[in-house]
């Protein structure tokens, strides 16, 4: 009964070790996003800014939401989070942007698929009224 156990306990360690070690494999997700909302919240510095997305498939197809939560913190950057939410995960971003028409955000997590990623946001403007942005996951690991 004890041996059981043991190798009950040994294997759900190993279990955990792995999971927990597992990282997201290099690739390239490629987004459209359409902003649906922009809430201004405060002028100048220490203002925030929040936006709400829908995300689009190279189909077309809506595929998931975002946000992009950015606080001003000079007269020309802001510092931005975003969360993107998939099908099967959440990817996790973070920048200091001069601006929304095109920047890099560093990929700083995930959960599901997404889980541990780490890479790079390059975002574009495709169109200001309505905001329609290109977005480039290029994740490392």
């Amino acid at each position: 009964m004890l041996v059981g156990a043991l190798a009950f306990v040994a294997v759900a360690v190993g279990w955990a070790a792995d999971r927990t070690n597992e990282a997201t494999g290099p690739g390239v997700v490629r987004l459209t996003d359409l902003q649906q909302s922009l809430a201004i919240r405060g002028d100048g510095v220490g203002g925030v800014q929040i936006a709400s997305l829908r995300l689009f498939s190279s189909s077309a197809r809506t595929i998931g939401t975002g946000v992009l939560t950015c606080m001003t913190v000079s007269n020309t950057q802001r510092s931005c989070l975003g969360s993107y939410v998939l099908p099967r995960g959440m990817i996790e971003t973070s920048g200091v942007l001069n601006s929304r028409l095109l920047y890099t955000a560093a990929i700083t997590g995930g959960t599901g698929l997404y889980d541990n990623a780490r890479g790079t946001l390059t975002v574009t403007a495709k169109q200001i009224q309505p905001r329609r942005e290109i977005l480039l996951f290029r994740l490392s690991g």
